[in-house]
């Protein structure tokens, strides 16, 4: 019975993580409602088949799997050039699918070659603490701004839900930090639920619509029409791989480490090669199911430490809900008409535990001088690339586009640069 409420809790955590991304996309290319609840059924059975894969067969850790906020990017600016680069919205999501596929090509070829384990060498403790705190620090503009209403009733900030919100996070931390064990346990549960229905009794929920009336539609392949394989997409997926790789590898080390402290068990031995194989798979997925590409979320960790659920059965569980209940456009109409300011209010405190995370692992390295330099640094570049208005890159080519207007990849790569040259430097003298 716990392991089955857990199971639902993992599933409620994914689903509030990963809903935004599909409607936002599809607002951008312009689907019609029934196109949007397509893309979040399909993208949700992706997900979920994805995390299975990678819970059982890839890292084998509680590591969900959500829309990689890199193919988001790439998504958002190909929406912004499709009149520009090909004939309608429909070919650039073809040109979209076939990038995809592309880079699940190369992640298979890195993992063949045993690439990615030498990458992993470079993700030091202080190269995780920064990711992490970039990782917080990008997402804090959305957490606010959904946390206050904007753009849920009116443009501006919504004092209602603001309080709301408010109140809503002082109640999930307090849940968080409860006397009794299986009320911290399920905490992030309890206060999706409450919170969602205390939202809707106030009257702020908007009106589910369902938009078809079939119980159970099965996903199909290449729903905007067969892939297109373009050299400036095939460029574009090849520098995104190296990147979702980087992400990859970071979320496997931050959990892992949390789950062996837990466990009071050294790391175990990832296979960073079977995971980055099974993520290889999990790009062929998004981009054969028109959907968006995967990669494991590092927000996995912040959940970890909010519930202490460090069992892979529970996490397996969800995944396997989140599959099924994909099946069924009713049910995902519903989770789609979760309310945001519920969602971020209740992960808020799940990203909160992030930061406590990451000073965890500044305090890991012994050379605090020369970490403080690497932090420093790497904040005031991945930092202020977030404040660079995403207009100003225009006229930039989207390969680099990619990179510069994403300050958490930026920060990092900086973050890695700086630690290895002071490594060195310091090894010299």
């Amino acid at each position: 019975m716990k392991t089955t409420i857990s199971g639902f809790q993992w599933m409620a955590f994914m689903i509030a993580g990963s809903i935004v991304a599909p409607i936002a996309i599809a607002d951008l290319f312009g689907l019609s409602p029934v196109e949007t609840t397509g893309l979040v059924q399909r993208t949700m059975f992706v997900l979920g088949l994805s995390s299975l894969l990678q819970g059982l067969v890839g890292h084998r850790l509680p590591i969900n799997e959500g829309p990689a906020g890199l193919w988001w990017g790439v998504f958002a600016i190909y929406a912004g050039l499709s009149t520009t680069l090909f004939s309608s919205n429909m070919e650039t999501l073809r040109g979209l699918e076939g990038a995809m596929i592309v880079s699940g090509v190369a992640f298979i070829l890195l993992s063949l070659f045993k690439l990615i384990q030498k990458v992993a060498t470079l993700f030091t403790p202080v190269v995780l603490g920064v990711y992490l705190l970039l990782l917080v620090l990008q997402l804090s503009g959305s957490f606010i701004n959904g946390m206050l209403g904007v753009g849920y009733r009116q443009n501006g900030v919504d004092l209602p839900i603001g309080l709301f919100s408010l109140i809503l996070i002082l109640f999930t931390f307090y849940l968080s930090r409860h006397r009794i064990t299986w009320v911290s346990q399920y905490s992030i549960l309890i206060s999706l639920a409450a919170g969602w229905l205390i939202f809707s009794l106030l009257g702020f929920s908007k009106p589910i619509e369902f938009q078809t009336d079939k119980l159970i539609h099965l996903p199909t392949f290449f729903e905007f029409g067969r892939p297109i394989f373009d050299s400036g997409m095939i460029t574009t997926a090849i520098f995104v791989t190296m990147l979702l790789l980087t992400n990859m590898i970071a979320s496997i080390q931050v959990v892992d480490d949390i789950v062996s402290k837990s466990e009071k068990q050294e790391g175990r031995k990832v296979s960073y090669s079977r995971a980055g194989f099974v993520s290889g798979i999990n790009q062929l997925l998004g981009g054969s199911f028109s959907a968006i590409g995967p990669v494991p979320i590092s927000g996995a960790a912040g959940f970890i430490a909010t519930t202490n659920l460090t069992s892979i059965l529970p996490f397996l569980l969800g995944s396997i809900f989140i599959l099924i209940s994909s099946l069924s456009p009713q049910i995902m109409t519903i989770f789609a008409a979760l309310p945001t300011p519920v969602g971020y209010a209740v992960t808020f405190v799940v990203f909160a535990n992030m930061i406590r995370l990451s000073f965890f692992q500044f305090d890991q390295e012994k050379d605090t001088d020369r970490i403080r330099l690497v932090i420093g640094i790497s904040l005031m570049i991945g930092v202020g690339a977030m404040f660079v208005p995403s207009a100003a890159y225009k006229d930039v080519p989207p390969i680099l586009t990619s990179l510069l207007n994403n300050g958490l990849v930026l920060g990092s790569l900086t973050a890695i640069i700086v630690d290895q040259l002071t490594r060195k430097n310091r090894k010299s003298k």
